[in-house]
C-alpha cells in the first residue's frame, strides 16, 4: 500500500535507507489546495454574556466560506499567534496551517522520511488540504507552539512518577507546576509512597500519600488562580492494595460534606467562588487502580490484603466487597474516585520489559510508561460518509497514514517540559490518533448508539484506524528505524499486535457497511503483523480516544470523541451576533437513510424543533426512536449503553477512552457498583461516573439558580425559534433623498412606535424594471430580517465599505464619500438608528463628531444617555424578544449554549460548569467539559 525507495537519509550519510513514497489522495498536481477554496474575511468579536465586556476582538480574519462562525472564533482567539494589533499577528487560517505544516515537512525532509522532494511536496499539500477541510486536527499544543519562537511542545498528555523520598516528592510538585503553567495536564501513581501505617528510617511514622496530595493540590490551585483560564488538570492514582486506600477513597467525599456545610452557612461555594479555595483536593481527578485479584475477590465475596510499600507484607485483611462498595459510595457522593483496571491495562502493554503502566493522564485515555508524554490528533469521521451513505474506506486509510506520519515526525522536533519526559518519549514515540463525530456518524447511518449494529460499526472503524496506524508505523520503522526501546520489548509488542488482530476476528458484523470496514481492517492487521515482523515498529503506542473538546469545535464536529449526540437540537451562533437553536443536520440525513420521504422528513424535523425529541413525531415508526437517542433529553442513553460502546472499541486502542458515564440523580450505589464491575468484566481499561447533582460546588447558570429556588416542572418549554415582530399599520417613517456620484435615490425607513428600525425600502432614480425588482426584493429581505430580530448593526457591518459603481461624492454632509450606494445607505441608517457607542465601534461618525475628534475632544459628550436610540433587536427585547436569536437574553430562561437550551426544554438544570473565560455553560466532552462559546476546556485538550 505504501512504496519505499532510496531517500534523503542516504544523502545525509546514514546509509541507503528507504524513504516514503507519498501518494496524492485529495489534491491535484500543480494546484495548491488553498486555491480550490473560496476564502472570505470575517470579524471576530467575543463577549462575556455576564457583563457584556469584550473578551477578544480581531477583525478581518480570513477563513474558508464553509467554516462556521464558532470554528472561526475559536481558532482566531485560541490558536492565532502574535500580539493583536501588530503586523506579527496571524490573521489567516493559511498562515496558521502553513506555520505548523511547514515545520513538519522541513523536519521530515531533514530526517529522511520522504523519498524525494516531490514526495515532501505531496505530503505538504495533502496535510494542508485535510486541515483546512476540517478532516482532522492535531491537539491544541501543536497549534499553540509549532513554528513559533516558543518551545515546540506538541504533547497535551503527561505521566509523571514519584518515589518514596522527599526529593522525589518535591520534584513531583515542581514538574506538575511546569506542566500546568504550559496549559497541559499530568497524572501519576502515588503507590510507591509508604503508608501512614509504616515507619520512617528515623523511627517516626510516615505521613502517607494523601497528606502529600494536599500540598500538590494547593500548588495546582495557586497556579490556576495565577492566570490560567481553566483548572489545573491532573490525575492521582492509588493502588487498591495500598494501606491508605480507604483514606484516599474518602478524601473528596469528606470535602464534599465540608462544601455542603459551608454553603448552608452562607459561604460562596460555587466553582470559582471566593470561598471554594478553602476546600482541599479539588484540583485533581482521583482513581483507584484495581487488580484482577481484587475484582475476583469482590465477585466471590472474598478477603483481600493491604500491603506495606517497603516490605510487601500484608498489614490488614479486609472484605473486598466492602472496599468496593466504599468506592461506589464515594463516587455516588462526589463522582470520585474513578477506577482503572491494572491487569487489563498491562496485558495490552507493548513495553513490559521497560516497566509497568501505573498511571494515566488526567482524562484517562493516555496510559503508558512513567515520565512520558503523548501527542494527539483526531479524525472527523463524518467527513468520510459519502452522500450515498457509504463509508469511504480508501480515503480514511490514506488519511490515517498521513496523520500518523506527521505525528511521528513531530516527536523529532518536539520540546518537552522535563528531560526525563523527553528521553522516554523520544525512546518510545507514543502517539495517540483517535476520532471525533462517532455519535453523528452512527445517527446519520441509521444506527442507534446503544445497539449491536452501532457497536459493530464503531468497533470496525476503530480497528481499521489502529490497524492502519500500526501498519504505517512498521513502514516508517523500515525507513528511519524502530523506536529505541523496541529491541528489548519486541516480543511483548508483537504479542499485543496479535491480540489486536485476534480481537478484529471476534467482531460480529450486522450490515454491509461494518462488514466491509472490518474486512479492510483484517487486511491492515495482516500487513501490520507481516511488516512488524520485518521492520519492527516506530511507535510504542498509536491510538486512543481523547475528549476532542476544542479541536472538535475547530472541526465543526457535532459530537466529541466517542460520545453520542448531546441532543437533537443544536445551538448555533449567527454571524453578526446572537444565536438560535436548530435541529441537528444529522437528523434529516438519518431519516433519509431510514427510507423516509421528504415530506415526512420535514414534518418530523418540524416536530423535533417544537418538542426537542422524537417521541410521537408524526409518521416516525417507534422502532426508529432509538436511532435518535442522545446523551441528554427525553430518551437519554442508559449508563450501560455507554459502557457497552466503550467495551466494543477498547480492544482496538493502544491507550484507553476519555469518557464519563453519566448517571441520573436517582441512581443508587448499587448501580455504580454494577457499572464498575461490568467495566472490568467487559475489558475496559478505565471508567469514571458522574451522578447528576452529586456535587455542590458545581456552578449553575443564572437560569439554573433560579430554577433551584423555584420549581419549574410545570412551566411550558421556552420558545426557541425566531419570532417575527411586525410593524403596526401606522408607523413613523423618514424619507431620505440621496445622491452618490450623481446617481440619485430615495430611502424610506419605517420604525416601530418605540423607535426601533423595522423596515427599509429603496428606490433608485432612472432605473430599469430589472434593477427596480432587485432593489424591491433586497428591501423586503432586509425588512423581514429586522422584524425577526437580526440587529441593524449586523447589516451595517456587512454592507459598509462594499465597493462598486456608482461610487464617489455624496450630497450628505455627514457622509462625504461612499464606496457604493449600499455603503452610503447603511452608513446613513447607522447614523439615524444606532447609538453613538455602537457607531463608534463601527467607525461611523457624524461631521460634528469627526470635527471634535480632530480637535482632541470626546464626541461622546454630545450624547445624553436618555437620547440614545437603539436598534431593532434591543427594542424588540422589551416587547417580544425572540429567544432563539439572542446571545444574552434578559430572561433567566434564555439559553446561551446547547446545554442551557436543553435545560429550558427539560425544565431542570444539568451539572455542567460555567466557562471561566466567557461565562457560558459548558458541554460534556469525554471526561472533561468544553465551552461552545470560546473553546476553553476543563481539562487537558
Amino acid at each position: 500500500m505504501t512504496e519505499t525507495v532510496s531517500g534523503s537519509a542516504a544523502r545525509r550519510g546514514k546509509g541507503a535507507r528507504k524513504g516514503l513514497k507519498v501518494e496524492r489522495i485529495f489534491t491535484k498536481p500543480g494546484v495548491h489546495p488553498y486555491d480550490e477554496l473560496t476564502w472570505e474575511r470575517r470579524d471576530v468579536v467575543m463577549t462575556n454574556w455576564r457583563d457584556g465586556t469584550v473578551n477578544f476582538e480581531q477583525r478581518g480574519v480570513e477563513f474558508p466560506d464553509f467554516w462556521s462562525l464558532n470554528a472561526v472564533n475559536i481558532v482566531t482567539s485560541k490558536y492565532f499567534r502574535g500580539a493583536i494589533g501588530t503586523p506579527q499577528r496571524e490573521w489567516s487560517l493559511k498562515q496558521l496551517v502553513d506555520r505548523v505544516v511547514n515545520m513538519y515537512v522541513k523536519t521530515g525532509l531533514e530526517n529522511g522520511y520522504f523519498a524525494s522532494d516531490e514526495d515532501a511536496e505531496i505530503f505538504d499539500h495533502e496535510l494542508k488540504y485535510a486541515l483546512v477541510h476540517q478532516m482532522f486536527s492535531f491537539n491544541s499544543p501543536v497549534w499553540f507552539n509549532v513554528g513559533t519562537k516558543s518551545p515546540q511542545q506538541v504533547s497535551a498528555c503527561f505521566i509523571l512518577s514519584v518515589d518514596d523520598t522527599m526529593e522525589s516528592i518535591l520534584d513531583w510538585y515542581k514538574e506538575e507546576g511546569v506542566i500546568f503553567k504550559g496549559g497541559s495536564g499530568a497524572g501519576l501513581n502515588l503507590s510507591r509512597i509508604r503508608s501512614s501505617r509504616e515507619l520512617l528510617s528515623s523511627g517516626g511514622t510516615a505521613s502517607g500519600p494523601v497528606s502529600f496530595m494536599r500540598g500538590a493540590d494547593a500548588s495546582a490551585g495557586t497556579i490556576k488562580s495565577g492566570g490560567a483560564t481553566r483548572r489545573a488538570a491532573k490525575m492521582v492514582v492509588l493502588d487498591v492494595d495500598h494501606p491508605d486506600i480507604e483514606e484516599f477513597i474518602e478524601t473528596k467525599a469528606r470535602e464534599e460534606d465540608k462544601i455542603r456545610a459551608l454553603r448552608d452557612a452562607g459561604f460562596d461555594m460555587d466553582l470559582g467562588g471566593k470561598d471554594i479555595g478553602s476546600v482541599q483536593y479539588q484540583n485533581a481527578n482521583n482513581s483507584v487502580r484495581v487488580s484482577d485479584e481484587f475484582m475476583h475477590a469482590v465477585d466471590s465475596d472474598g478477603e483481600f490484603g493491604l500491603r506495606a510499600r517497603m516490605t510487601g507484607e500484608v498489614v490488614e485483611t479486609i472484605k473486598a466487597k466492602d472496599l468496593f462498595r466504599q468506592m461506589a459510595k464515594a463516587a455516588w457522593e462526589c463522582a470520585d474516585p474513578g477506577i482503572q483496571y491494572d491487569d487489563t491495562i498491562n496485558d495490552w502493554h507493548t513495553n513490559p520489559e521497560t516497566g509497568r503502566i501505573t498511571a494515566s493522564n488526567p482524562c484517562s485515555e493516555y496510559m503508558s510508561l512513567d515520565n512520558s508524554s503523548c501527542n494527539l490528533a483526531s479524525i472527523n469521521l463524518l467527513k468520510f460518509l459519502d452522500a450515498d451513505g457509504t463509508f469511504d474506506i480508501a480515503s480514511f486509510v490514506k488519511l490515517t497514514e498521513l496523520v500518523i506520519t506527521a505525528m511521528d515526525v513531530s516527536i523529532t522536533f518536539a520540546d518537552f517540559p522535563t528531560e526525563k519526559i523527553a528521553e522516554t518519549t523520544r525512546d518510545y514515540r507514543q502517539l495517540g490518533i483517535g476520532y471525533a463525530n462517532l455519535g453523528a456518524l452512527l445517527m446519520a447511518t441509521g444506527h442507534a448508539y446503544d445497539s449491536e449494529g452501532g457497536r459493530a460499526l464503531a468497533a470496525a472503524i476503530t480497528s481499521l484506524m489502529t490497524g492502519v496506524a500500526y501498519r504505517r508505523s512498521a513502514e516508517i520503522a523500515g525507513v528511519v528505524g524502530p523506536y529505541a526501546g523496541y529491541a528489548r520489548n519486541a516480543e511483548g509488542h508483537k504479542r499485543v499486535m496479535r491480540k489486536h488482530a485476534a480481537a478484529n476476528d471476534t467482531v460480529r458484523t450486522l450490515h454491509d457497511m461494518d462488514k466491509s470496514i472490518l474486512a479492510a481492517a483484517a487486511k491492515q492487521w495482516q500487513d501490520c503483523l507481516k511488516l512488524g515482523e520485518k521492520h519492527g515498529y516506530r511507535n510504542a503506542q498509536a491510538s486512543l480516544l481523547a475528549p476532542t473538546g476544542t479541536i472538535g469545535l475547530m472541526m465543526d464536529c457535532d459530537t466529541t470523541g466517542i460520545e453520542p449526540d448531546l441532543a437533537l437540537m443544536k445551538f448555533k451562533k449567527l454571524v453578526g451576533g446572537g444565536s438560535m437553536q436548530i435541529v441537528n443536520h444529522t437528523v434529516p440525513r438519518a431519516l433519509e437513510q431510514l427510507g423516509y420521504q421528504q415530506e415526512r422528513i420535514e414534518a418530523i424535523v418540524e416536530y423535533i424543533a417544537e418538542h426537542g425529541h422524537v417521541v410521537d413525531a408524526p409518521g416516525l415508526r417507534p422502532e426508529h426512536y432509538e436511532v435518535f437517542d442522545c446523551a441528554m433529553g427525553e430518551r437519554a442513553i442508559s449508563p450501560m449503553g455507554h459502557v457497552r460502546m466503550m467495551a466494543a472499541t477498547q480492544p482496538f486502542l493502544s491507550g484507553a477512552i476519555s469518557k464519563t458515564v453519566n448517571m441520573p440523580e436517582q441512581a443508587t450505589i448499587e448501580d455504580i457498583e454494577k457499572v464498575y464491575f461490568e467495566g472490568w468484566r467487559l475489558g475496559l481499561k478505565a471508567l469514571a461516573i458522574y451522578r447528576d447533582n452529586c456535587k455542590v460546588g458545581q456552578p449553575l447558570s443564572a437560569a439554573g439558580k433560579k430554577e433551584k429556588d423555584k420549581p419549574v416542572a410545570a412551566e411550558a418549554p421556552a420558545e426557541v425559534r425566531p419570532v417575527r415582530k411586525r410593524l403596526p399599520k401606522q408607523r413613523p417613517a423618514t424619507v431620505t433623498r440621496f445622491s452618490v456620484a450623481g446617481a440619485e435615490g430615495y430611502m424610506t425607513a419605517s420604525s416601530y412606535p418605540d423607535d426601533g428600525l423595522g423596515e427599509v425600502f429603496l428606490k433608485l432614480g432612472k432605473q430599469g424594471s430589472t434593477l427596480a425588482g432587485v432593489m424591491d426584493a433586497f428591501s423586503m429581505a432586509i425588512s423581514i430580517s429586522l422584524q425577526y430580530g437580526v440587529p441593524l448593526e449586523t447589516w451595517v457591518e456587512k454592507f459598509t465599505n462594499l465597493r462598486f459603481e456608482p461610487a464617489g461624492m455624496t450630497d450628505d454632509p455627514d457622509i462625504r464619500m461612499a464606496t457604493s450606494v449600499m455603503d452610503y445607505i447603511f452608513r446613513r441608517l447607522a447614523l439615524d438608528h444606532l447609538s453613538f457607542e455602537e457607531r463608534a465601534g463601527l467607525g461611523i461618525f457624524t461631521a460634528e463628531e469627526r470635527a471634535m475628534q480632530a480637535n482632541g475632544e470626546d464626541p461622546a459628550s454630545l450624547h445624553d444617555e436618555d437620547d440614545v436610540r437603539h436598534d431593532s433587536l434591543a427594542q424588540s427585547a422589551e416587547i417580544a424578544r425572540p429567544a432563539a436569536v439572542e446571545a444574552a437574553p434578559a430572561s433567566a430562561n434564555g439559553a446561551r449554549s446547547s446545554v442551557e437550551a436543553i435545560e429550558s426544554r427539560q425544565g431542570r438544570t444539568q451539572d455542567a460548569p460555567l466557562c471561566l473565560t466567557c461565562g457560558t455553560k459548558m458541554r460534556p466532552a469525554g471526561s472533561c467539559y468544553v465551552c461552545e462559546g470560546c473553546g476553553s476546556t476543563s481539562g487537558c485538550s
